[in-house]
């Protein structure tokens, strides 16, 4: 009983383990230097803020295909950038998805 004990404590472990290291692969992580420079790139940019009725900006959401994804102009970065309801967001481009609301 006590070794059966151990072994469902144990796969429980896994399981949880698991699903902590799916849950960090879709955290994207932003060196501080280049959060600096993308949002310095960004503010001289002055693009035009689009307005998207259902879409919540929050990281994770897809942006619908009718939405222009600008480039950013910054090495190792390959992000594309938009404004959306007066916010800038990156967002990887092969996925759409945001990755960072700028602030």
């Amino acid at each position: 009983m006590k070794n059966y004990l151990i072994a469902a404590a144990a796969a429980g472990f896994v399981l949880v383990a698991g699903i902590g290291a799916a849950v960090a692969e879709d955290v994207i992580v932003i060196a501080p230097e280049q959060q600096t420079v993308i949002r310095e790139y960004v503010h001289k940019q002055k693009l035009a803020s689009v307005s998207l009725l259902g879409v919540e900006l929050n990281v994770g959401s897809p942006l619908p295909d009718t939405v222009e994804l600008h480039t950013i102009d910054v090495p190792d970065v390959k992000y594309k950038y938009v404004v959306v309801q007066d916010r800038t967001v990156l967002v990887d481009p092969d996925t759409r998805r945001i990755v960072q609301v700028i602030d």
